[in-house]
């Protein structure tokens, strides 16, 4: 009995955790470059159910009849890394990478990667992310764009009226859920150059959008919810069943 409601407990924890995991992939549905985490539930722990035809206490062999789960915890969180759908926004600054592969930015705490292309000009010429973190060159090093027209290749190779001013610092990786760490801000970190040498190919005037699913994730939300009230019903009618029992062996003393 008591098994029974440990196991109702944890279904209520994992269920409320992988809520609020949906609900940031929901909250994310309109930003550019957002990747979705994806998680499940997996057994806690398992303990094997014997089974014995007579009397155990005359050494009578055991069967071996399966695993019985002791209750259920969330799953380890993995990154979709699959490709948004690109908007076009005419914008020359706005910036997507059609396929695999990442912009280099520089944080506080270091050189970042993201998808985000929604990039600005700030007050020194510096070409930088709506957090206001500088995109780097290929070098590694910041891009100052001198005024005039705008051009970025498929290579992403900078332009301003016709010359070359700057390439970006683009990088790609041959197994990215692996090699990349989820941060805050649509940001990864990871290694300190690419592990996969195809080339990155850059669209201007165009953003990546988030690649969740708004239909997928209202049905998700869904069933984690129907799972966790189910799961509370089961914790209460244990509780109830235990109190019932523990009057009746009162009674009975």
């Amino acid at each position: 009995m008591i098994k029974g409601m440990y196991s109702a407990v944890s279904a209520m924890i994992m269920n409320a955790a992988r809520q609020q995991i949906l609900a940031h992939n929901v909250a994310n549905i309109e930003t550019p470059g957002f990747k979705q985490i994806l998680t499940d539930a997996q057994d806690w722990a398992q303990t094997p159910v014997l089974y014995s035809p007579g009397n155990v206490l005359q050494n009578q062999r055991l069967s071996y009849v399966g695993l019985l789960g002791l209750g259920t915890q969330l799953g380890p969180q993995v990154t979709d890394f699959t490709q948004g759908g690109l908007q076009l926004t005419q914008n020359p600054l706005d910036l997507a990478i059609e396929g695999e592969g990442f912009f280099r930015v520089r944080t506080p705490q270091g050189d970042r990667y993201t998808r985000d292309g929604r990039f600005l000009r700030d007050a020194q010429n510096n070409l930088v992310t709506v957090d206001g973190y500088l995109v780097l060159n290929e070098g590694g090093q910041p891009i100052r764009l001198p005024d005039g027209e705008i051009m970025v290749l498929p290579d992403g190779s900078i332009q301003v009226n016709g010359a070359q001013v700057a390439r970006l610092g683009l990088a790609r990786f041959a197994d990215p859920r692996a090699e990349l760490q989820r941060e805050e801000g649509n940001l990864y970190s990871g290694p300190a150059a690419s592990t996969q040498q195809e080339p990155v190919r850059v669209v201007q005037g165009a953003l990546e959008m988030s690649n969740a699913n708004p239909t997928q994730l209202m049905t998700q939300l869904v069933e984690v919810g129907r799972a966790y009230e189910a799961a509370l019903k089961m914790v209460q009618n244990q509780d109830e069943l235990l109190g019932k029992t523990i009057a009746s062996l009162g009674r009975i003393g």
